[in-house]
């Protein structure tokens, strides 16, 4: 699951999925790594005010020629519309190479946990595992992934 690709193992906490990479906030010259490396698209989910945020992140972005969607998640307190609007970019892309970041990796590993059980069928232990890479969700996040998957008819096991 770790990075292959030079100079993606570099930013903070970069895990991949296949065609999805994730991360903690990327440098500014890391954001060139992530396009050499053939990504199409970056989501950031962080607020602009997060640790490290690039104020000017979006202008840097589609310099580079890539996408960029921007999905700002309180941390405190996340949202369905939120996990909603995700679902609905990575549907959106989904035949490109996406790199999904926040600050740390922790709101993204949530997100793409539930992404993958909501969406793509991955069994909640399999999934869980590679967030648990990450961290471990505190009480408002724990909380926002038992509703999100009660609200999407997912009963973990």
């Amino acid at each position: 699951m770790k990075a292959a690709k030079p100079g993606l193992d570099e930013i903070c906490n970069y895990v991949s999925f296949g065609r999805v990479g994730t991360a903690g906030q990327p440098t500014g010259g890391q954001l060139a790594a992530i396009q050499a490396a053939g990504y199409r698209v970056v989501v950031n989910l962080a607020l602009p005010t997060s640790t490290n945020a690039l104020p000017d992140e979006a202008e840097r972005v589609t310099a580079l020629g890539m996408t960029y969607v921007h999905i700002p998640v309180i941390w405190e307190a996340p949202t369905l519309q939120d996990l909603d609007e995700f679902f609905a970019v990575m549907e959106r892309y989904g035949e490109e190479r996406v790199f999904v970041h926040c600050a740390l990796n922790m709101r993204v590993s949530a997100f793409m946990f539930l992404y993958r059980v909501i969406r793509l069928g991955v069994l909640p232990e399999e999934a869980r595992q590679v967030m648990l890479q990450i961290w471990e969700p505190d009480d408002v996040w724990s909380r926002f992934i038992s509703q999100a998957l009660a609200q999407y008819g997912v009963v973990p096991h």
